[in-house]
């Protein structure tokens, strides 16, 4: 097969890169020009939580590099993946830089686009669908409903509310009345719900946690904002996993 319209067998020799958003799992949950973009690519540089189907496509001859196999602490991978996207670009190749989810959405896709422009290397952002909302609604949940919730807020879990790094103020989402979507709260769920608790959101609070959402291995657990944590414990939930509070969860029973 021949190499995309940018790559070294085209004729041109100006590379670029693309980050694309492959969405939460499903592998039909791709854009059209995604997917589009990621038969024309030259290299693919993927992530953990791409769905595997996808890479089945690809050409014979694309380089696939897994991002999620280089071998340093976090910080250095994501930098030794700015270097890959670079390099490969400058010698002419076109890069898709395949993500989960959507890039921009703790996806650390600003990262890369200014690693490219401070190379002079053209990016094309396409954005992907988030497990934010995507993994809520393949649970049945809508983030928002009429009558309900006239706003959601995602927010990240990755630290604990007490963390020195965190950014969130929990207990101003806490006096929130619309939905809370928290991604990659898992592991801090415990504290994050006391937290959320303490600061006035009633224990009862309607909560969810989606597991591998629009995959064959979804799970769903429904709870409240009091137990939800100890749930997902004994039901041995795993990452990645979407968790839901607010009267939405039970919006569309019956």
């Amino acid at each position: 097969a021949s190499a995309g319209p940018t790559g070294t067998t085209g004729g041109r020799q100006a590379g670029r890169v693309a980050l694309v958003g492959s969405g939460p799992g499903d592998p039909e949950l791709i854009t059209v020009k995604g997917w589009r973009l990621l038969t024309e690519a030259d290299v693919v540089v993927a992530d953990r939580l791409v769905p595997g189907l996808l890479l089945d496509e690809l050409r014979p001859d694309v380089e696939l590099v897994d991002a999620s196999k280089i071998p340093y602490g976090p910080s250095r991978a994501q930098e030794e993946i700015n270097q890959i996207l670079v390099d490969r670009a400058l010698a002419g190749a076109f890069v898709v830089r395949l993500k989960g989810g959507d890039p921009y959405v703790f996806g650390r896709g600003g990262e890369e686009l200014l690693a490219c422009a401070a190379a002079s290397v053209p990016v094309t952002v396409v954005p992907g669908v988030t497990s934010s909302i995507a993994a809520p609604a393949a649970a049945g949940i809508p983030v928002t409903h009429r009558g309900v919730a006239h706003e959601f807020t995602v927010v990240s879990g990755h630290l604990a509310p007490d963390a020195p790094a965190s950014l969130v103020r929990w207990g101003a989402l806490a006096g929130l009345r619309g939905t809370l979507v928290i991604l990659m709260g898992l592991k801090n769920l415990a504290a994050i719900t006391a937290t959320l608790i303490a600061h006035g959101r009633p224990p009862q609070t309607p909560a969810a946690v989606v597991q591998e959402a629009t995959t064959g291995a979804q799970r769903v657990l429904r709870s409240t904002l009091d137990a939800v944590a100890a749930d997902a414990l004994t039901a041995d939930l795993r990452p990645p996993a979407v968790v839901v509070v607010g009267d939405v969860v039970n919006a569309l029973d019956g």
